[in-house]
């Protein structure tokens, strides 16, 4: 799985005019999924996620997790992270799951965030077309990939 995590003020989902997700301080966590990645991927994602240091702590230094300031996450899917752009100027989806081995891989991520948070998550729409606004605090904007895990 690919995730692009940005620290935010707040940030919201919009579907059809109606807002279906909305956090917080927090972390928006932008996720992709590629259609061989395993419960371990996720596991090792979700807990990344949640113990990340990105928060400020007293003295100013990202010393401290979302979990650490009772934050909150929104999750969005985006298959899209999984482009590739190696030919040509159109996107190959290819390295993308198809939705029907992506939704439950998002929905255990959600609820892999979720447990380890130990709160609700909130998320968008799959599949939709969403409109994501987010207010980025810093700006802090990191890409995780579980297969590389760096």
């Amino acid at each position: 799985m690919r995730v692009v995590l940005q620290r935010v003020s707040r940030a919201s989902v919009t579907v059809d005019g109606r807002v279906v997700g909305a956090i917080g301080r927090g972390l928006l966590v932008l996720a992709g999924a590629a259609a061989d990645d395993a419960d371990d991927d996720r596991d090792w994602l979700a807990r990344k996620i949640v113990r990340l240091r990105v928060f400020p702590d007293g003295a100013g230094v990202m010393n401290r997790s979302v979990a650490d300031v009772g934050g909150e996450i929104l999750a969005v899917s985006q298959f899209t992270l999984h482009a590739s752009t190696r030919s040509g100027n159109r996107p190959s989806w290819s390295g993308a799951a198809p939705p029907e081995v992506a939704r439950p891989l998002f929905d255990a991520l959600v609820a892999a965030l979720a447990r380890e948070l130990g709160r609700p998550v909130s998320t968008g729409a799959f599949g939709a077309d969403m409109q994501v606004a987010l207010v980025n605090d810093g700006p802090v904007t990191i890409v995780i990939d579980s297969r590389r895990r760096e």
